[in-house]
């Protein structure tokens, strides 16, 4: 018999961005689903077993959305923290999760909290990622009026991610938002250019920035698809890509 041929990749370190209300169950109002929460971890390892490196920024809408907060009359800054703790909670459930499918994790955080989690230091971060391990990014950046996404594009410069995958609940960038507008299209390939200039808010102003600037590709794609994310790191093209590289 032949040697098992190994499968190809086309990624083989990644940045996962999941907005927290994927971690939810709208049919029970749960914030945060303890299957749901499974059902990603399998789908991670199902990735790191064909040998990606796999590092995700979680965000923490499910419990707290600053922003919310804000509007009821929280003051911003405290709003913003309170959703920073958010994810950290949401980082807990998922490392807790991803250990059960019997996967080595770590949990790292912007705000420093040595019971519960190991600060973030880009260095350790990276050798976890070589170990084979899958990093959780929790805490946002750590600072107030910076979300999650600018975290995620942060994260994903600071550890070499070869592409930024964002988890949304639509396949992708539409030049409208294709709950009201029916008619909106849906874009296969966007430039970073333009995705500014169009002000498309699947992704913020600074996150779009920094992956352009560090040539960064970002990949939006349906969380609910649920062979999207293997599909995606084998090299199809699923959702929309955002490059100003013609040959991505």
């Amino acid at each position: 018999m032949g040697r098992k041929r190994k499968p190809t990749i086309r990624y083989t370190r990644i940045l996962l961005k999941l907005s927290g209300e994927v971690l939810g169950n709208r049919q029970t109002a749960e914030c945060l689903d303890p299957a749901v929460v499974a059902d990603v971890a399998r789908r991670i390892r199902k990735i790191s077993d064909l040998g990606v490196q796999v590092a995700v920024v979680l965000g923490g809408g499910n419990i707290f959305r600053g922003a919310t907060g804000e509007a009821s009359g929280l003051a911003r800054t405290t709003g913003d923290y309170m959703g920073m703790l958010a994810t950290i909670i949401n980082g807990l459930a998922l490392q807790d999760a991803i250990e059960h499918e019997g996967m080595e994790s770590r949990l790292q955080t912007s705000i420093d909290m040595p019971q519960v989690a190991e600060p973030f230091i880009q260095r350790r971060a990276v050798r976890h990622l070589e170990k084979g391990r899958v990093v959780i990014f929790a805490g946002g950046t750590g600072n107030p009026y910076f979300s999650t996404d600018t975290a995620a594009a942060l994260r994903a410069n600071e550890i070499g991610a070869e592409v930024l995958l964002k988890a949304t609940k639509v396949d992708g960038i539409y030049t409208d938002d294709p709950q009201t507008h029916p008619d909106a299209v849906r874009y296969e390939t966007v430039s970073f250019q333009d995705a500014l200039r169009k002000r498309l808010r699947v992704m913020d102003s600074a996150a779009f920035a920094l992956c352009m600037d560090n040539k960064i590709p970002i990949i939006v794609f349906d969380f609910f698809n649920r062979t999207a994310l293997e599909r995606i790191v084998r090299g199809e093209r699923i959702g929309t890509l955002v490059t100003d590289d013609p040959d991505a």
